[in-house]
């Protein structure tokens, strides 16, 4: 089994290769390869490469890690599989191979210019290109020489690679850990606060943000699982919870579904100011959609239509909240500066709330985490001493409190429930007085670009008036 990954470098090209090539970790460079250039001139060949084409600025060059599992295979053929990839894959591209055998799991390291010597263009690797042609062909010439890849529905989540050699141990890893518990958690719970409060009780810390973290104990760092997974996002967990979890978690339905209210439909105003600008805006785009790119239209334009859909969202945005005028948007950043005290004063309060109530929290979840250390303790079994202490302090504290544990657990849930919501609001209003920052940068570059793409129009205009 191969894990493949692929890094871009800005710098450093001559040690890149040197680290690639070095004897102590290729066994005196005898398993190393080259492609399109020749032992020694691998720097400098690579460079004129660039020079001759003009292309000596940005990417220097492209690294491909392939890394396989302990045991599974031996240097040599380590070697002509990356060999083989680099041959098939970078056609024209100066390559240097080294398959490195310093560590318990042998890897090899494909270096590759960023500038195809035969085409002269420079490379590019989206997602969607790693997945469907880098890991494809690294799969397949797996499977030809009689080793094991990665199952389908695996890849999209990536790893580091000790989690990927834990996992391939069957040991478990924080990350492993923390999705087992989100997904055990988020099917029993009735609410967001109902999911925090058992996530609690299988003993993650919590960090309420712009993205939800957890920390295990004896976890150094807070992870944040929607950076791999958007279902793990406060959102996504509040869509599942209400919807089908199985059928989310199958892939068969989305976590989270936006959809446009129902408008009946209205004649559109003159618009005037930012709102008739972005109009102005988007018609060109559109009318620029159509026409592919005509060739009077600007390279910026060209990437303006790449951000068409965010252009639309701030159209929008202007539209719902009736600005038009840059005393507008200034009477629209005050308020919502002020919503956002407003509910950072909320927020405190329920911090302070939550912080009285902790220990009878803390309490909850110790009698419930604990009871089998407990009953451990009293069969006779060492080493539950602290747990069955800390269990019976617990017991204490919540027998002594005078509220149920129903009633603690509801409080507990309420609680958390308004302290999510509060941040989801929070989110919301910072990221709209973002949208106002966005469309102030960008209004005069707009008004340009409109400028130049209309100037021959105009000409044309003015000759033709002459003319008549």
């Amino acid at each position: 089994m191969a894990v493949t990954k692929i890094l871009a470098r800005n710098g450093g090209l001559k040690q890149a290769i040197e680290y690639v090539l070095n004897g102590d970790k290729t066994q005196e460079q005898v398993l190393t390869a080259r492609l399109n250039c020749d032992p020694g001139f691998e720097y400098q060949q690579m460079m004129d490469t660039k020079r001759e084409l003009g292309k000596l600025d940005g990417r220097q060059c492209y690294h491909i890690i392939q890394s396989f599992v302990p045991g599974e295979i031996t240097p040599e053929l380590a070697l002509q599989i990356a060999t083989e990839f680099a041959t098939e894959y970078l056609a024209g591209y100066q390559v240097v191979i080294g398959t490195h055998t310093d560590r318990h799991h042998i890897h090899s390291h494909i270096l590759f210019n960023s500038v195809n010597d035969a085409t002269g263009e420079k490379y590019h690797c989206s997602k969607s290109e790693y997945f469907q042609q880098i890991r494809t062909v690294s799969d397949r010439l797996c499977r030809e020489h009689g080793l094991s890849v990665i199952m389908e529905g695996d890849g999209q989540k990536s790893m580091s690679y000790i989690e990927w050699l834990r996992q391939s141990k069957g040991q478990p890893t924080y990350r492993s850990m923390l999705e087992a518990d989100l997904k055990t958690s988020i099917e029993d719970a009735n609410s967001i606060g109902d999911f925090f409060r058992l996530m609690e009780r299988k003993g993650h810390e919590i960090r309420h943000g712009n993205r939800l973290g957890f920390k295990l104990r004896g976890q150094a760092h807070f992870m944040y699982p929607e950076r791999k997974n958007p279902q793990y996002s406060e959102d996504g967990i509040r869509a599942t919870i209400d919807g089908n979890m199985d059928a989310i978690f199958m892939g068969k339905q989305i976590a989270v579904v936006h959809r446009q209210p129902y408008k009946p439909y209205k004649k559109h105003p003159k618009h005037t100011g930012f709102l008739a600008l972005y109009y102005h805006y988007l018609y060109i785009l559109g009318k620029i959609e159509k026409q592919q790119y005509p060739p009077r239209v600007t390279g910026q334009m060209r990437k303006e239509v790449m951000r068409f859909e965010q252009l639309r969202a701030q159209f929008q945005f202007l539209n719902e909240n009736g600005i038009s005028t840059e005393a507008d948007m200034t009477v629209f950043v005050e308020k919502a500066e002020a919503h956002i005290k407003a509910l950072t004063k909320q927020r405190t309060i329920l911090n302070v709330q939550k912080k009285k109530r902790q220990p009878l929290f803390q309490a909850l979840t110790d009698e419930q985490v604990l009871a089998p250390a407990k009953r451990l303790y009293d069969q006779g079994h060492s080493g539950m001493e602290q747990e069955a202490q800390r269990y019976m302090e617990a017991v204490k504290l919540l027998d002594g409190c005078g509220e149920s544990r129903e009633a603690l657990s509801q409080q507990q849930a309420e609680l958390y429930t308004k302290l999510a919501d509060l941040n989801r609001e929070l989110r919301q209003v910072r990221k709209q007085i973002k949208m106002c920052e966005e469309i102030r940068t960008q209004a005069a570059a707009m008004q340009e670009n409109i400028r130049e793409i209309e100037a021959p129009e105009r000409q044309r205009q003015s000759r033709r008036r002459e003319r008549t």
